[in-house]
Formats: structure tokens, C-alpha cells, sequence
């Protein structure tokens, strides 16, 4: 009898999900009109914590700033640090508190962008919540899906977490100045992301260092 029960709550969950994302990619299509109506290129910046997402945006920001007219939007459970480090370089940043939400989704997305003047911006680089599980459901209407990782996750990273992977257009490999103090191999992880992956762009940075932000750029086509 509870097995049945179990089995019914299971099903009816399954329902709701399904429900929720069909609605969530609705919306990330709109999104997506309104970036190419006003000529924005936006880009979804996925990683776990501490991966190095803000230090990816920030080297970004800092070589292109005069270049284009950029827009962040930050999510993040509680604070605004990132929102923080973001905006001393004179670019209009959004923060997104989600509170117990572990990623962004169309909609939230959706109300960051009503409080920026599209028009005058070229550029949008939206930084998930540090999560690499949730937010791989959630599209959220842009240009590409950049998944950052950092050597410090381990060798496995990618492997434990195949199907963030396999909707990402570029994976960047932080860290790199780290590999050999925490034990790593670099090459394991490239080699991992392109068996699941085989079309992805894979670049290896270290943020610390700016070593391979010229090239995150160039797969970016910016």
C-alpha cells in the first residue's frame, strides 16, 4: 500500500516538474526575442561555488569595458559581493537574492532585465547561482551556456555531473595554476568534457593569472 502511494507522489511530482520547465522555456524564448529585438548578446555563466565565475565576468569585463556596453546580472543566495566586485568597473549590475532558490530561472531573469535599458547595452553576461545540478533545467533565453569548473572540484567534476555538461557550449577549466598542487589532471577533465560533449569548446584559464580570458573571448565571438 505505501508503495503504491509512494509511487503515485512520485509520478504527480514528475507531472509538476515537467510542468515547470515547459512554462520556464516558454519564457526563456521571450527572453530570448527581447535580447534580439534590442541587439543584446547574452550569456548564461553556470559554475559551482568557488569555481570562479565572478573572476571570469570581472577579467571579461575589464578587457571589453569601452568596447561594448555590458550589463551583469549576479544571482547568489544571500549576498551582493559579486554585484559588488562587478560594478567598480562602471557597468550597470543587477543582484538577484534567491534565498533558498539554488538557481535562476526565465522569469527571475525576465524581471532583472526590466530594470536595464537594453537598448544601451550590448552585452549581458548573467551569473547563475553556484550550483552545478539545478540550474542545468532552468534555459534562460540566452546566447550561450558557458560552465565554469576549477581544478580544485577534483578530476571527476565533469563526469558526476554528465547531463550540465552536455547542454553547454563552452566549458571553461579554471584554476589551472592549482592542477598540480591539488593532484589534478587537466587533460583528464578536457578529455572528459569532450566524451560527453564532443561538439564544446573547452578553454583553460586561470582568472588569478588571466591566462586564456583572450581565448574564453574569442569562443564567446566578442
Amino acid at each position: 500500500m505505501s508503495k503504491d502511494i509512494l509511487k503515485i507522489e512520485e509520478e504527480k511530482t514528475v507531472d509538476f516538474e515537467f510542468d515547470l520547465i515547459r512554462r520556464n522555456n516558454k519564457l526563456a524564448e521571450e527572453n530570448r526575442r527581447i535580447f534580439l529585438e534590442n541587439g543584446v548578446r547574452a550569456f548564461d555563466i553556470m559554475g559551482s561555488v568557488g569555481s570562479g565565475k565572478t573572476s571570469l565576468i570581472e577579467n571579461i569585463v575589464k578587457i571589453l569595458n569601452g568596447k561594448y556596453s555590458i550589463a551583469v546580472i549576479n544571482g547568489d543566495l544571500a549576498t551582493t559581493i559579486d554585484a559588488e566586485r562587478i560594478s567598480k568597473y562602471g557597468v550597470k549590475v543587477i543582484q538577484i537574492n534567491t534565498g533558498k532558490e539554488c538557481h535562476l530561472d526565465a522569469n527571475i531573469v525576465r524581471k532583472a532585465i526590466e530594470k536595464i535599458d537594453l537598448k544601451n547595452v550590448n552585452v549581458l553576461f548573467i551569473e547563475n547561482v553556484g550550483n552545478l545540478i539545478c540550474p542545468s533545467d532552468f534555459k534562460l533565453g540566452v546566447e550561450k551556456r558557458v560552465v565554469v569548473v576549477s581544478v580544485t572540484e577534483g578530476e571527476h567534476v565533469i563526469i558526476k555531473h554528465p547531463l550540465t555538461f552536455l547542454e553547454a557550449d563552452i566549458i571553461v577549466v579554471n584554476k589551472i595554476d592549482l592542477a598540480e598542487i591539488m593532484g589534478v589532471d587537466v587533460k583528464k577533465i578536457v578529455k572528459d568534457a569532450k566524451s560527453i560533449n564532443p561538439k564544446v569548446k573547452v578553454v583553460e584559464t586561470s582568472c588569478k593569472t588571466g591566462l586564456g580570458i583572450d581565448e574564453v573571448i574569442k569562443c564567446l565571438e566578442l
